[in-house]
């Protein structure tokens, strides 16, 4: 019943936000005789913060329509290479044709938050790459006639978009997906697959979430997998396309990135307040660009929610060397021939230096000349990705990694 109470009380606070919006106009519009009354404009700022923390984020979009390639501009499609029930294939396409370019799949977190979480990563490989993204669908938009999808079926969907890129492809994953894209690396390696990636790049991920445990590593250990399904597992209401499916809600998942930098969230929208007393329109501007794409949040269907708490977080199944895939045990020493790059953040506070490192323990039979490791000194989970030290200390590294591959 949580979900249907989620979206009752949204429903509720509908007409409260409309009247508050309109009154938000009324208090700031110069022609209006109430903008001129004391404490008018902080009314208005009060009621405009109260509209940015009620409302409903949508999917964001990409906005890639350019890039530069040798110093001239040009032009980006978003073009669907490959769909399937719980994802698609995109493909950044440029207008200039550069065969030459490295063919990079981005695997991006299936974990709260929408592919577009790593703009700044696509935008940085544009230039040099041939750029590809897996872009997950929000769960509660599945209908249950499209079947369940667990931790298996990821795994599935990985070596499925690597094949349909074909040799030569090199794989990028962020956060999340390290474990199942190690695993499909893995399995490809030990069958002979052609298009088994030339090189892999693990980013921040619970390669091994024993290696000094961060708090989301802690509260998968601290309670059984019961726990998670009692408590964090709800069926999607209607008029959902994807009613009655199982999921856990993103709004959850919301909650707990929130609580764990709480005070800052509150700093930041305290300042919200007042850069639209003051009109700051270019803090009002970076404040709702950064929150639009943090507070958009999407459904994860309950299976692979649930196999990966167990699988990852709890029995760290593929650190132990006992990971399992539709009854093959998979098998890091099988890769020889891929490339491997681990990159952790100094100051993660979700997946905490040394968990994506112990992917080079497991890969035993990589030559040392094959792989590379990097710690950016100073940096969160989200600055490994995004940010000032992602663009001139991560990406130039990463480049050079992949070229060398």
């Amino acid at each position: 019943m949580m979900y249907f109470a989620h979206e009752m009380s949204r429903a509720a606070l509908m007409p409260l936000r409309m009247m508050t919006d309109a009154q938000s106009k009324l208090l700031r519009h110069p022609l209006s005789p109430l903008s001129r009354l004391p404490g008018a404009r902080s009314i208005a700022s009060a009621y405009g913060v109260f509209g940015d923390l009620t409302r409903r984020y949508p999917k964001p979009a990409f906005n890639l329509h350019t890039t530069v390639c040798d110093g001239e501009e040009v032009d980006i499609s978003e073009v669907i290479v490959k769909r399937k029930p719980f994802a698609q294939l995109k493909h950044f396409q440029r207008s200039v044709s550069r065969p030459d370019d490295p063919k990079l799949l981005i695997v991006a977190p299936l974990s709260g938050h929408f592919a577009s979480l790593l703009r700044g990563t696509v935008k940085e490989m544009l230039p040099d790459h041939d750029v590809y993204i897996t872009d997950w669908r929000d769960a509660c938009r599945v209908p249950l006639s499209a079947g369940d999808f667990g931790l298996d079926d990821y795994i599935d969907y990985v070596i499925d978009f690597i094949e349909e890129l074909g040799p030569d492809t090199h794989v990028l994953a962020v956060c999340q997906p390290v474990v199942p894209v190690l695993a499909a690396t893995a399995i490809m390696a030990e069958d002979n697959n052609p298009a088994t990636p030339r090189s892999l790049a693990l980013m921040s991920g619970p390669i091994d979430g024993r290696v000094d445990p961060t708090a989301p590593c802690e509260l998968a250990t601290k309670h059984n997998l019961a726990w998670f399904r009692r408590n964090l597992v709800h069926p999607v209401p209607a008029p959902y396309p994807g009613a009655m499916r199982k999921v856990y809600p993103g709004f959850l998942q919301l909650t707990g990135f929130v609580n764990m930098n709480f005070d800052r969230h509150v700093d930041a929208y305290r300042g919200l307040f007042k850069s639209m007393r003051n009109k700051e329109v270019e803090k009002i501007r970076r404040h709702r660009e950064f929150y639009d794409e943090y507070l958009a949040v999407m459904d994860l269907p309950a299976t692979y929610y649930l196999d990966t708490i167990q699988r990852v977080f709890q029995e760290f199944h593929l650190a132990r060397g006992c990971f399992m895939h539709r009854g093959r045990k998979v098998n890091p020493a099988a890769i020889e021939n891929t490339a491997l790059m681990t990159i952790e953040g100094e100051k993660d506070d979700i997946s905490s230096p040394g968990q994506t490192r112990a992917a080079h323990d497991l890969c035993v039979n990589i030559p040392d000349a094959r792989r590379l490791h990097h710690l950016q000194k100073g940096v969160g989970h989200y600055g490994v990705f995004n940010g000032s030290q992602w663009r001139e200390s991560i990406a130039p590294r990463l480049k050079t990694f992949i070229r060398e591959a």
